[in-house]
């Protein structure tokens, strides 16, 4: 993968996450006031009056101008965890990556180097790619006469190393997004809730008489924020550490493949 290609995969990755949010954000904001703020949704067809009962868009609605902000939350992760699904399914090439490593040591074990190219071809994903340009350079240093075998094996290694730190990034691109919405979901909610109990006490204070009813309704709408908050937070939290673990298996395969190859290319510099 040569360092132009990447650096415009790179800015087309930033204009696609812009891009990503702006609409999340805009979506959110008119999902938020047509649907769930819509007059049939309330009591008189009021939308400044009481939810019918039992209508969760008109309670969600009545949380006010966060909600909007936590829906785009939702809306964010829902993308970005559809798009580093796809990419981590990608990544990790056609079939169980067991087989594949297995199937790689054997044939390297053999010299069979051309038929391990072909493996990689079929296989395809950052595992194949980084295994692939080993190989590649395994086959070079094979007949180069210029380098005492010590430098070859660091020749290797280096050659290998490269090519995991070009494949590496691809793995973990836009986790930070999911995980920023796993520690801001709840920090915005609980901004919601603190807004709508000032809102409500402020009312309160201004009807000059106790009123349970009104006070209640008030904090009821208020904590719809952080429930919000918390479920959007507790969703990230679950979908990043699944996608890190995912990453965490296929960087241990790329580095048990290029270790075996390694340590094979030594030994057959030692016969």
């Amino acid at each position: 993968m040569s360092s132009q290609s990447t650096k415009s995969k790179g800015s087309l990755g930033v204009i696609f996450n812009v891009v990503a949010i702006a609409l999340a954000l805009v979506a959110s904001y008119f999902i938020w006031k047509d649907v769930m703020g819509h007059s049939s949704n309330f009591e008189g067809g009021n939308p400044e009056g009481h939810p019918l009962p039992g209508n969760y868009l008109a309670i969600i609605y009545k949380g006010g101008y966060i909600v909007p902000l936590l829906i785009a939350t939702i809306m964010i992760l829902l993308t970005f965890t559809i798009e580093r699904a796809i990419t981590l399914s990608k990544a990790q090439g056609k079939g169980r990556l067991n087989v594949f490593v297995k199937s790689i040591q054997t044939a390297i074990s053999a010299d069979q180097i051309e038929e391990s190219k072909l493996a990689c071809d079929k296989q395809k994903g950052s595992l194949a790619n980084v295994v692939k340009a080993g190989l590649v350079r395994y086959k070079e240093l094979q007949i180069d006469s210029t380098l005492e075998n010590d430098q070859k094996v660091l020749a290797l290694q280096k050659e290998i190393e490269e090519a995991t730190a070009l494949e590496l990034p691809m793995l973990s691109k836009n986790l930070v997004i999911i995980s920023t919405i796993a520690s801001i979901s709840v920090l915005i909610g609980l901004i919601g809730t603190v807004l709508g109990m000032i809102k409500a006490f402020a009312a309160l204070a201004q009807a000059g008489a106790p009123d349970a009813l009104a006070l209640a309704t008030g904090i009821s709408e208020a904590l719809i924020n952080t429930a919000f908050g918390i479920s959007g937070s507790t969703i990230a939290i679950i979908v990043y550490n699944y996608f890190s673990t995912r990453i965490d298996g296929l960087t241990f395969k790329i580095d048990e493949a290029g270790f075996s190859m390694v340590q094979s290319f030594a030994a057959s510099l030692k016969k």
